[in-house]
């Protein structure tokens, strides 16, 4: 399937930076389950300084906000052709060792609840292979927490989620993460697009989760959709947790007042 893809991101502030130094996560990569054909990304009172590829092979570009900017926009677009692999997209190939995913941060940390999660699919002998037991556990984390906008933040916790029991695909996620690693399953965050079936405008990227399994390699799990990856699914970065892929990170000093428009198209 051949994705166009149109994300813009503009910031309004009414005080100006007096510097702001940031890292953009934006550009897909080429995998078993995609080919990246075309891919831009345009700036508008900022510019670019460099890029690199940081340790979970995520590509980053290096910007600075033009002094006494009021206004930045950034704006990727580009094609990509996408294959259903059953979410498969590969073995491991990067320096990073696979241990380091078994890492809980502060978002993915373990509590009471995830570690209840967690005993009842240990406690399941009917799930034999570890891509059942994965697919169980998703199953088990939307039972619990239903898909509701608006009520969580991008500092809410796994365990804060499951506790209020309503979240969004990013709170999914991070439960994902938390329970697979205590299960013994290197697993990390994935950002990405997200074709629908029922619109081209969107409000805003996707996430889902990726489990390292012996015999396959990386293996997604969208919790909030229930299914593995399809060929609807751009990957663009991943990291152990939101924070580390976030399509913008950094330094910003003096900037008040930040005012933010999304605009998102992703269509066939």
């Amino acid at each position: 399937m051949l994705l166009n893809i149109k994300h813009a991101t503009t910031y309004n502030y009414g005080i100006p930076a007096i510097y702001a130094l940031q890292q953009l996560r934006v550009r897909p990569h080429s995998n078993e389950s995609q080919s990246v054909i075309d891919w831009s990304v345009s700036l508008s009172g900022a510019e670019a300084q460099t890029s690199f590829t940081d340790e979970h092979g995520n590509i980053v570009d290096l910007v600075e906000f033009l002094p006494d900017t009021k206004t930045v926009s950034v704006t990727v677009a580009g094609q990509v052709e996408t294959h259903d692999t059953s979410g498969v997209v590969g073995e491991h190939d990067l320096l990073m060792p696979l241990w380091v995913y078994l890492r809980q941060t502060d978002l993915t940390k373990a509590g009471p609840l995830v570690r209840d999660l967690v005993r009842e699919i240990s406690a399941d002998s009917n799930e034999a292979y570890a891509i059942d037991r994965l697919h169980r556990l998703s199953r088990l984390i939307l039972a619990s927490v239903r898909y509701v906008t608006g009520e969580t933040a991008s500092t809410t916790t796994a365990e804060d989620a499951l506790s209020q029991g309503s979240g969004v695909c990013q709170d999914h996620t991070h439960i994902f993460l938390s329970a697979a690693r205590l299960l013994g399953y290197p697993s990390r965050y994935v950002s990405g697009y997200l074709m629908m079936n029922d619109r081209v405008d969107q409000d805003a990227s996707h996430a889902w989760a990726e489990a390292h399994i012996d015999g396959l390699g990386w293996v997604g799990f969208d919790v909030s959709n229930a299914i593995s990856p399809d060929e609807r699914y751009v990957h663009v970065a991943r990291a152990l947790d939101y924070q580390g892929c976030a399509p913008t990170t950094g330094f910003l000093m003096g900037a008040e007042q930040e005012n933010l428009i999304v605009s998102l198209q992703v269509q066939q």
